[in-house]
């Protein structure tokens, strides 16, 4: 048993906290640490460098993606912008540093490269005694995951553990547990059943429409698109947080057509999303690493649309080059490609054998076993 874990994320998309928030409850579930904190770093930076960090990325994602991927891109050079990016970060984040000094954890676990970069340095300057272990929260490694003073890497796939060993870092500190998620995912919960709880109808296939915990992307174009569908279906719209869709959603369905083969559920935030995926026949959205890893535990898979350039441009090659997703790059013909998987119903079966063999639903119980294996070691 560890006496003091930190757990550091960063509130720049959601798939970093929910991953913080797994390792924290498998800690948690294995009784693992007398004293455990979950802190989202940007808490404890500045107030401006905090409202841009955040929000630059949902803006970037949402307004200018061709920016946000060439930024991706030219950052992702192992080593090359490291002196530069960590003189801003230590600028900003003194809170931060003064917490963890304060806080003095003996196992740090970073679902964000933000705080791994920081608690790296601190490490090297001999200003904080502490094991860092850095869970990476995409299939694929960015150079900005890099660092040079940590215990062990966490991470999706066997490939991007190879990918860490050509870059130098020892094949016995990696660990390819898959990406940390709730571990309600790897309860099993019936279709039939599941879909009478949450009123959907038991005989229509269920298409699980995903705009991402912040609720951005072309959604009501897609759903448009969506309504050319020959097979009649039901389309749940996850919003997330963002009211103000969910509100041009339900505007949005009287004006469809009579003949609409769609039953619209639009849906907010919710804390059902297991339920949910273990309802549907399939994942339509946007590839996040945390978003994927549940439906992969689900055995759900997806329809990819309108992904992020970078990580989820990458993560969509992982998928589809496994047989456990398709692609639409032009929303004019996605009922079609939905319309043709649903009549094909050996490949739609092979889909969910392939999602099945890549899902990790025990990823954050065995993250936080192997800490403790590694503890019980030194």
């Amino acid at each position: 048993m560890f006496d003091r874990v930190l757990i550091l994320s960063a509130s720049a998309g959601a798939g970093h906290i929910r991953a913080a928030q797994a390792v924290e409850m498998a800690f948690l579930r294995l009784n693992a640490a007398r004293n455990i904190r979950n802190v989202d770093t940007l808490q404890y930076t500045n107030k401006l460098f905090e409202k841009l960090y955040s929000r630059a990325y949902i803006e970037l994602v949402d307004k200018a993606p061709d920016l946000f991927g060439w930024l991706y891109d030219h950052y992702d050079q192992p080593w090359r912008h490291e002196r530069r990016r960590l003189a801003f970060d230590k600028l900003n984040a003194r809170p931060f540093i003064k917490m963890l000094t304060e806080f003095a954890p003996e196992m740090t676990v970073c679902t964000h490269f933000l705080p791994a970069e920081i608690i790296s340095w601190l490490k090297h300057k001999h200003r904080l005694s502490t094991r860092q272990a850095i869970v990476v929260t995409d299939f694929d490694l960015h150079a900005l995951w890099l660092c040079r003073h940590y215990e062990h890497y966490f991470v999706a796939l066997d490939e991007t553990k190879a990918h860490l060993e050509q870059l130098g870092v020892p094949p016995e500190k990696i660990t390819v547990s898959g990406i940390p998620i709730d571990p309600v995912f790897a309860e099993s919960k019936d279709k039939i059943q599941m879909r009478h709880k949450l009123g959907l109808d038991p005989g229509l296939p269920a298409i699980l429409l995903s705009a991402g915990g912040f609720g951005v992307g072309p959604v009501e174009m897609l759903i448009q698109s969506l309504t050319h569908m020959h097979n009649k279906a039901q389309l749940i719209a996850v919003c997330g947080r963002n009211e103000e869709l969910k509100g041009r959603i339900e505007k949005l369905i009287p004006r469809l057509a009579e003949n609409c083969p769609l039953k619209i559920f639009p849906l907010g935030y919710t804390t059902q999303m297991d339920e949910y995926m273990s309802a549907v026949d399939l994942l339509l959205g946007k590839p996040g690493g945390l978003t994927t890893s549940e439906a992969l535990a689900k055995a759900l898979p997806l329809v990819i649309v309108n992904p992020i350039r970078g990580q989820e441009e990458r993560n969509s090659d992982h998928l589809l080059e496994e047989g456990a997703a398709i692609r639409c790059n032009n929303l004019p013909v996605i009922a079609y490609k939905i319309d043709k998987l649903l009549d094909d119903p050996a490949r739609l079966a092979s889909m969910r054998a392939n999602t099945l063999r890549l899902g990790r639903p025990d990823a954050a119980i065995e993250i936080v076993g192997k800490l403790l294996n590694l503890r019980n070691i030194e």
